[in-house]
């Protein structure tokens, strides 16, 4: 039989890592070098391409917003906030924030309802679904101009196709284009056309990847496809929602290429964005005016954006 001899008192034990509550330093060795040069080649050119491209250009501007500068000219003088003082002190601050405020609201709200319509009609497994998903998504991978000169042309009051129509049945066409509150429902109808295609196809993948078995047992408990649809299918489009809600409102308040070729002087249509390139590009040539219009709209982009992660993600079901 062996015995086992107890350790001399001044020899202590040794503890598995860890267990004297301190975290082990991790060794600076030649794998670990490697990999982390492996992530920073990796890395690097995307970091440097976005504080180029990204951040360079959105402090520069918030600098240029602090000038009363001509465009064109060799000089500029610092007047501080005097620029946003003058904007929300003008008589065109109130609508033009009204205009995008109304702009937004109504693209984003039609386009998401109107996508997650279509998404539950392509979700029905008939012939043909897949050219009609197809046809649905084509408007919005086309190119914002084309499609502005496309429906220019239908609105217009003297030649358009819409007017043809109109005259046939003894109408006259509204004036779409001179008249600043057709113009901007105008411009909305032909945004959500344009982009309900993108709200469609991302709900229908929402719509599919729900859970089968929990349909099933809905069904067999008696309840009816409205309320399948109220009850489950909202709650679990949920995160669905939530990134739609993002994304296209984001998308909304940058809106610039269908405003510009549809209302090239932005009667009724002026948002914060369109408003901001006339200032610049126009007839007025502020350009520290039109970064300080910017700028506003920035942060407006990011209190919405933070309000929607900070409130709204709140009421999603991610499980």
């Amino acid at each position: 039989m062996t015995r086992q001899l107890a350790p001399h008192p001044s020899v202590k034990p040794k503890r598995p890592p860890g267990q004297d509550g301190k975290v082990p330093r991790r060794r600076w060795t030649a794998r670990t070098r490697r990999d982390f040069f492996v992530f920073l080649a990796m890395a690097l050119p995307n970091l440097v391409l976005i504080a180029v491209f990204t951040y360079r250009p959105l402090f520069s501007n918030i600098y240029y917003s602090t000038l009363d500068w001509t465009l064109g000219s060799p000089t500029a003088t610092v007047v501080g906030l005097a620029n946003y003082a003058t904007f929300f002190n003008s008589n065109d601050a109130p609508k033009v924030l009204g205009t995008t405020a109304v702009f937004t609201l109504v693209t984003v709200g039609g386009s998401m309802i109107l996508g997650l319509l279509v998404a539950l009609a392509l979700n029905a497994k008939v012939r043909g679904t897949t050219f009609a998903r197809s046809a649905v998504f084509a408007p919005y991978v086309l190119s914002g101009v084309g499609v502005g000169l496309v429906w220019l042309f239908i609105f217009d009051p003297g030649y358009g196709v819409l007017a043809w129509l109109l005259r046939g049945i003894g109408q006259q066409s509204p004036q779409w284009i001179n008249d600043p509150q057709l113009s901007l429902v105008m411009v909305i109808l032909v945004y959500v056309w344009k982009n309900l295609g993108y709200c469609a196809v991302v709900y229908l993948a929402g719509l599919q990847s729900l859970p089968q078995e929990v349909m099933e047992a809905a069904s067999l408990d008696g309840a009816n496809g409205f309320r399948r649809f109220v009850s489950i299918s909202l709650p679990l489009l949920s995160p669905t929602t939530f990134f739609l809600l993002i994304t296209t409102m984001l998308s909304s308040l940058q809106a610039f290429d269908l405003i510009r070729i549809m209302t090239p002087l932005g009667t009724g249509t002026s948002t914060l964005i369109y408003e901001a390139y006339l200032q610049a590009f126009g007839a007025y040539n502020r350009a520290g005016y039109s970064a300080a219009i910017s700028v506003v709209l920035f942060a407006i982009l990011l209190v919405i954006t933070v309000l929607q992660l900070r409130f709204v993600e709140r009421k999603v079901h991610y499980s």
